[in-house]
């Protein structure tokens, strides 16, 4: 028995009644990104640009403001986007996180992924994590962008892996003082590439010699003391900017912009007299009081 018009043109009209609210609710729901970064790559890359060697013995890498500068820099690029969290692949004697990798994990929006160390101080097992969790993301349409910090050519599968559930694939990189430090097998796979320079990551990495404002018999502070540092400078940050500055800067917490995250570090130094460099928990410490002193005056 065939439907009458009227009845069939009712249930068409529900129908798209139906696709134009899910078509809707899709427009309304924000495109998400996650940073994945293999530190092993970073520390070499970053080191020999920096410091001169890929030695993790010979330099220091402030890894809380790096990553800082990474999500302020996805939010610039993916202006549309919310971000995961970051992934930070790195590798640990028996899996086991060391100290830094430690305060790593303890950052807000970080995820710790370890692969093995060989006997040879050599990652295994990295990058298969990165696949992993690069295709359980996409397969799941938790992202819709990645943006991978890395160079190794086993990272070609992975990319591929995302890129065949719907996700863009984006490669980022580190100068290199002479030559490539990239595959070209993954530069050619990916959606687009971008390469970050010796400006870049200055502020965040310095070679282990004397520290430039720790003066011989000063105290290490407590974080109270670099908490009240840190709004000390905030009240005269906004003083020098204004109300709109820190309308501005509001939306980005808890993260700073690279900028002020380096002159926030570099005036608390002077007045501590007291290197902060590789200091994770005085670093936030530090942070921590100038958002306070800010978010108190709004």
């Amino acid at each position: 028995m065939n439907d009458d018009p009227g009845s069939l043109n009712a249930r068409i009209e529900q129908t798209n009644e139906l696709l134009r609210r899910m078509l809707a609710e899709v427009a309304k729901t924000p495109s998400t990104h996650a940073i994945f970064v293999d530190a092993g790559y970073l520390y070499a890359a970053a080191g020999r640009l920096v410091a001169g060697t890929e030695d993790r013995r010979a330099f220091d890498l402030d890894a809380e403001g790096l990553i800082e500068a990474l999500i302020d820099k996805a939010r610039t690029i993916f202006a549309d986007s919310r971000l995961l969290r970051v992934y930070w692949y790195d590798g640990a004697r028996r899996r086991i996180h060391t100290l830094e990798q430690q305060s790593i994990a303890e950052l807000p929006d970080v995820k710790v992924r370890l692969g093995n160390l060989n006997a040879n101080n050599q990652q295994k097992g990295v990058d298969s994590l990165i696949r992993s969790d690069l295709e359980s993301l996409a397969r799941h349409r938790a992202i819709s962008d990645a943006a991978l910090l890395g160079g190794d050519e086993d990272l070609v599968s992975a990319v591929e892996a995302a890129q065949g559930y719907g996700a863009r694939v984006h490669l980022w990189g580190i100068e290199a003082p002479d030559g490539q430090n990239q595959a070209e097998p993954l530069l050619w796979e990916v959606d687009s590439q971008r390469t970050f320079d010796l400006e870049f990551f200055k502020p965040y990495v310095s070679r282990r010699t004397a520290p430039p404002y720790e003066v011989a018999g000063v105290a290490r502070p407590s974080r109270e003391d670099v908490r009240f540092v840190g709004a000390q400078i905030a009240a005269k940050w906004l003083g020098a900017r204004g109300r709109e500055a820190l309308v501005e800067l509001l939306p980005g917490h808890p993260y700073l912009p690279g900028s002020v995250d380096q002159d926030l570090l570099v005036e608390a130094e002077g007045l501590l007299q007291y290197s902060l460099r590789g200091q994770a928990d005085l670093r936030r410490a530090l942070r921590d009081g100038f958002w306070e002193h800010l978010q108190g005056q709004y």
